[in-house]
């Protein structure tokens, strides 16, 4: 399920992600006012000397980073390099075999944290009304009814996709399902936002919808975002920065800047000056992606 910062009954903080739990700092009570009552911390991500391995292979020895903090960096590189992991590692969600990761100088358990998965169909709580998933974050830190029902309110009005928010997950679209996803994890007003591949399993038109909609917030709230992406146009259009990845051991193929003006929608795609990023990208992902045959 989406992964939020709560605690559980006995008071020992937590992740929850698809089923799986891990040690988490506890995240203070979101404030009452609108969706951008908390302003962004700026500043930089900065990751020194990361390092993963799965068996014998490594996918990550050394690696450096710097990022924008209140920036959105949309994740790109070959299959297998090693995106989601990136995302698992800088979020606390997958433990580091070595390096550092820092927010502003400030670790990422006294970073305020959410995250959204891919598969919508696990990331809500069945039993629970729509409204009711998007309330629990808060409601598990105590926040007052009446509090949290403004904040919820506000926030459903800045996303603006209709959902009935009575029903449960299951009688809604999986566009629907993802929205109330993205929306839960955005109700407790975090940080940094990850999203791993969260439209991939929706059809195209709803995507579209999807991107234009999350830009809209992010404009709104200056939240830092992080998307891994299969979808190199999604990639470009999203992005204020695209990470091109290397294969593995994976490095920084390119950090490359989109100065293109937001909100991005579906006429930018056919744009010239969006077509020409998008081939600076294919131009550098198919270098790294290239196989050497004998």
């Amino acid at each position: 399920m989406t992964a939020l910062r709560i605690a559980r009954h006995d008071g020992e903080p937590e992740i929850e992600a698809d089923g799986g739990r891990a040690p988490a700092a506890p995240l203070a009570a979101a404030p009452s006012g609108g969706v951008n009552a908390r302003p962004a911390r700026r500043g930089q991500l900065t990751i020194r000397g990361l390092r993963k391995s799965f068996g014998g292979t490594v996918v990550y020895d050394g690696f450096d980073l710097d990022l924008p903090l209140g920036s959105f960096v949309s994740v790109f590189g070959p299959n297998g390099c090693g995106k989601s992991t990136l995302i698992n590692m800088i979020s606390g969600l997958m433990p580091r075999d070595g390096g550092e990761v820092l927010y502003d100088g400030q670790s990422i358990r006294d970073t305020r944290i959410s995250y959204v998965f891919q598969n919508y169909r696990e990331a809500l709580f069945p039993w629970l009304r729509a409204i009711d998933n998007i309330h629990y974050p808060l409601k598990i830190k105590g926040m007052p009814k009446k509090a949290r029902t403004a904040r919820v309110e506000q926030l459903i009005a800045d996303f603006g996709i209709k959902i009935d928010l009575n029903a449960y997950p299951y009688q809604l679209s999986g566009g629907q399902q993802q929205a109330v996803s993205i929306l839960r994890a955005l109700a407790p007003e975090p940080e940094v936002l990850f999203l791993d591949e969260p439209f991939s399993a929706l059809d195209y038109e709803m995507t579209l919808l999807m991107r234009e909609k999350l830009q809209a917030i992010f404009q709104k709230t200056g939240t830092t975002m992080m998307l891994v992406s299969h979808d190199l146009e999604e990639a470009v259009q999203m992005a204020d920065h695209v990470l091109l990845l290397t294969r593995r051991p994976t490095r920084v193929a390119a950090l490359v800047d989109n100065p293109l003006p937001r909100p991005r929608d579906a006429a930018t795609l056919i744009g010239a000056d969006f077509v020409a990023l998008r081939s600076q990208c294919l131009e550098i992902f198919q270098r790294e992606a290239r196989v050497e045959t004998l």
